[in-house]
């Protein structure tokens, strides 16, 4: 399958979209871009939202028709990370698996706690930088679970399929042999990077510790259900938009929606405020 993006005004400005396209036709990457890449179930879809080492806080809206990818504001500013030493923006290729969704309604048993209402996230630690509406080829390696102002935020640790490490990599203690230090400097950026904008410190469900592929693959499968239910319309949307443009037994299809999405004007980036080049030192990070 070729999936491309379509980039609408320039990035780093309000008016900013990706749009994600299948053979020249725009799709919803929440909705339409299988979770599986094969048959076998053992390689994913993911749809990368922030290129590992970048700041702009990018995510698919699910509010908007289409779902395209947009940078993420607050208080009408748009959002960066801030510079953790001695991480740089983001330290993976981050984003979501299509088709997932982590139900707001349904407490998980070992976390206790209830789904943040978006796909579910995902780093990949291939070493490719990724661009922002890529769709990468994955296969899953273990899980961590955040817990992101009261809600499950699960983490799935993946690794392109194609990059020169993947053959070596089956499992998470496979990821700490290979790639030392990777699972814990994971774990510290997730616990400190919101400390800069004057948040506490994040928490982890199993004192930080990486569930393994197993356990990871079957959070996968609940997300996946959980979209399952919210696409057939049996737990309820609220805001989120549901129109697709590939399945058509759905009640949200819609053969038309591809063609009310914008040209794509490939305009250069808006330059970024220089303050999002400083580094922020953290007491207590390890």
């Amino acid at each position: 399958m070729s999936y491309t993006a379509r980039s609408v005004a320039p990035a780093h400005t309000l008016e900013h979209k990706v749009y994600i396209e299948k053979d020249g036709k725009p799709v919803s990457p929440f909705h339409d871009i299988p979770l599986y890449a094969n048959e076998e179930k053992t390689i994913l879809n993911m749809v990368v939202e922030v290129p590992r080492w970048t700041n702009a806080k990018m995510e698919i809206n699910k509010e908007d028709k289409l779902n395209p990818i947009v940078q993420d504001t607050k208080k009408g500013k748009l959002r960066f990370v801030r510079n953790c030493f001695p991480h740089h923006g983001y330290i993976h290729n981050y984003g979501a698996f299509p088709q997932t969704w982590e139900d707001p309604n349904v407490a998980h048993p070992e976390t206790k706690a209830k789904g943040d209402n978006d796909p579910l996230d995902v780093c990949e630690i291939g070493e490719a930088v990724a661009t922002v509406g890529e769709v990468k080829q994955v296969k899953v390696l273990g899980v961590m679970a955040l817990l992101d102002e009261g809600e499950t935020d699960w983490k799935v640790i993946v690794i392109d399929v194609n990059d020169p490490l993947a053959p070596k990599l089956h499992d998470i203690e496979d990821v700490e042999t290979h790639l030392p230090g990777l699972l814990r400097a994971t774990n510290e950026w997730f616990r400190i990077y919101k400390i800069p904008d004057g948040k506490p410190e994040n928490q982890f469900a199993f004192s930080g510790e990486c569930k393994n592929k197993k356990y990871a693959e079957e959070v996968v499968t609940e997300c996946n259900e959980a979209w399952e239910k919210l696409i057939k319309g049996e737990t309820p949307a609220d805001d989120i938009d549901l129109t697709n443009t590939t399945l058509s037994e759905s009640a949200s299809f819609s053969a038309s929606a591809a063609t009310e999405v914008p040209a794509a004007t490939n305009e250069p980036a808006a330059p970024i405020d220089k303050s999002i080049d400083k580094w922020f030192f953290i007491s207590g990070a390890h």
